[in-house]
């Protein structure tokens, strides 16, 4: 779904075995765990040794180029997203992003428009939910996918059609190829960082902040208001950003 990082930390996490703490936004806490469990089995025994292979039989510079044609080839959800938010000025600018990438970036292995100062944004219909009020309900984590909220898990759904390969022939077979590709991507950038989660007293709750305060961050284009005025927003249903 989305292609965060942060998402695919619930991979490399274990249940605790101790009785689950409450937190009003996790309800579903004792359910949550047993899928965070689950998750840790798949990257023990598929994910992590996939992306070792992949990190050991080929160079940086290629496995760079994969990650910047991933991003680019959905890059017009972020587009779409900045349209939505009304966000007008950032959207002509991560629309000539998106292009310049995709020509002189030979399809997005390059990425020339960094170069040039225009930056990779990250925007999705989650962010666009939030961005008008929505907020992010329960905390979920899910099968494979790690964290996500009832916003972000609706969101997933607009995303899905502002993927090209929606629209392409034999779309199934790509839509698979890419999130192959896609999860075996985004785990290699993980590796290593399981020291960082073994230090943690409670990793669950610990993925689980960090992921609630990075969407809330996101939402806000890393100006979140101080959290009194955040508890305030939400008991409005007014969580939109300046």
């Amino acid at each position: 779904m989305r292609t965060q990082l942060i998402a695919m930390a619930g991979l490399l996490l274990a249940g605790c075995a101790h009785s689950p703490s409450y937190d009003p936004q996790d309800p579903l806490e004792p359910v949550n765990r047993k899928v965070y469990a689950f998750n840790l089995k798949v990257d023990e025994y598929v994910a992590k040794p996939l992306a070792q292979g992949y990190v050991a039989a080929t160079p940086v510079e290629f496995r760079t180029g994969i990650h910047n044609f991933l991003d680019n080839l959905v890059y017009v959800r972020v587009i779409a997203n900045d349209l939505l938010q009304a966000k007008f000025k950032r959207a002509g600018l991560d629309t000539t992003r998106f292009l310049m990438n995709t020509t002189f970036g030979l399809a997005g292995f390059l990425d020339p428009a960094t170069m040039v100062g225009l930056e990779r944004n990250n925007e999705d219909f989650g962010q666009t939910l939030g961005y008008w009020g929505v907020g992010p309900g329960w905390y979920l984590m899910l099968p494979f996918l790690g964290p996500s909220t009832n916003r972000d898990l609706v969101g997933s759904g607009g995303d899905y059609f502002t993927n090209p390969l929606l629209y392409a022939d034999l779309h199934d077979r790509a839509e698979l190829g890419y999130q192959g590709v896609r999860l075996v991507d985004l785990r290699s950038g993980l590796l290593g960082s399981e020291g960082l989660l073994e230090q943690q007293l409670d990793p669950y709750v610990f993925v689980r902040g960090l992921y609630l305060q990075r969407r809330q961050s996101l939402v806000y284009d890393g100006n979140p208001p101080p959290e009194d005025d955040f508890d305030d927003d939400e008991d409005e249903g007014d969580g939109k950003s300046g």
